[in-house]
Order: C-alpha cells, then sequence, then structure tokens
C-alpha cells in the first residue's frame, strides 16, 4: 500500500486539483479523525502558460510557492501537500484559515502591482471547516472534497467559503462577506450557502 500511495503522489502532480483526492482511501485501522479548516489554494491560467511558455510557468510557480509557504506559518498552516499549482493546506480554527487567505492575496495583490500582465500570479482559494481523515501525512474526507469544490467557484484573486466557516468568524475577522448563492457542488449531496470575503482593498470594501 505504501508503494502503491507513493506511485500515486507522483501521478497526482499532472492531475489538475480537487480531482484525485479520494483514490486512496485510509485504512479505519490507522486513520484519526478530527474537525479542521481546510484550504484550497490553485493558480488562475498556470496550464494555459506552461503551453505558452513553460519556463516562465517553472519561474512564477515557484516564486508562488516561496511565497505561500512564507505565510502559512504565520497563521499555524500545515502545508498537507502540493498538487501541480494546488496547495492543500490544514489550519486549526476557520479564522487562522481566513486571516492566511487574506494576506496571501493582500502580498499577491502588491506583488502583482508592479509586474507586466504576463508574470502576474494570481490564485483562488476556498476554505471549509469540517471533518477530515489523517492517514500518512494526508487527509481526505468531505472536509477536503468540499473545500476543492469551492475553490473552483473562487473568482481570480477572491476567496470563497462555506456557510460553516463564515458563521465561525463573521463577528471576528475585519473584513466583510458577500452571499455568493446556493451551489450545488460535484459529488456533494446537497447544495451548499457560499460566501466571498470582500478584500479591504476592493472598491466598496
Amino acid at each position: 500500500m505504501a508503494k502503491a500511495a507513493e506511485a500515486f503522489g507522483e501521478f497526482a502532480g499532472f492531475i489538475p486539483g480537487g480531482l484525485c483526492f479520494n483514490a486512496f482511501v485510509p485504512s479505519e485501522n490507522t486513520e484519526q479523525r478530527k474537525l479542521a479548516a481546510i484550504m484550497f489554494t490553485d493558480m488562475v491560467g498556470y496550464s494555459a502558460l506552461a503551453q505558452r511558455d513553460d519556463r516562465l510557468a517553472l519561474e512564477l510557480l515557484e516564486e508562488h510557492r516561496r511565497l505561500l509557504r512564507e505565510i502559512f506559518p504565520r497563521f499555524n498552516g500545515t502545508e498537507i501537500k502540493t498538487i501541480g499549482d494546488a496547495f492543500l493546506v490544514e489550519f486549526g480554527s476557520a479564522l487562522e484559515a481566513a486571516q492566511c487567505a487574506i494576506e496571501i492575496q493582500r502580498t499577491l495583490a502588491k506583488r502583482n502591482h508592479d509586474v507586466t500582465s504576463d508574470r502576474r500570479i494570481e490564485l483562488k482559494i476556498g476554505i471549509h471547516i469540517g471533518d477530515v481523515i489523517h492517514r500518512e501525512g494526508d487527509v481526505y474526507g468531505d472536509g477536503v472534497n468540499i473545500a476543492s469544490r469551492i475553490e473552483q467557484l473562487a473568482r481570480a484573486g477572491g476567496i470563497c467559503v462555506s456557510m460553516d466557516v463564515e458563521r465561525q468568524i463573521r463577528n471576528a475577522l475585519e473584513a466583510r462577506f458577500e452571499k455568493f448563492g446556493s451551489a450545488e457542488l460535484k459529488n456533494i449531496k446537497l447544495p451548499m450557502e457560499l460566501f466571498r470575503i470582500v478584500l479591504p482593498w476592493e472598491p466598496g470594501a
């Protein structure tokens, strides 16, 4: 099983974020369940850029990883893994996850202000808090799947969160929320109410 998981990890780097997290399901006798805030990030337009200019794409990918890895620990975020141009990060609280996401977008907005359009780094970020299963340094479960689906609905440079996250931090976060609406997420039984975080530097914030 360990060799199979290792082989899968190598293969997963070629698969878009959020598509393959359930391929290996942890066995019951080794799993650890917990409630956690899960954050997914994904670079916008990376695949298209890689086809046009693979050297530039790799340069921006490495810069993006360096910048984010400097930010995660400041908010007690634990990097679980990268999948291509995506990050999967776990936090002990929804508030820390949201604060981290805002700082990421703030850092990238400042960086992008002084570069040409082809060198911009833009991310979509999704956050959900829910039940996850830990096994051998990886995480699985609906909490992970939902966060992945939510990230796909965020806009470039934006942050999308579940209603569970919004309820927990609406009075603690120094930013306001805007209702995104009800969305049907792939492989999730019931529609979910989603919100976007209105970033402090956005017009009208």
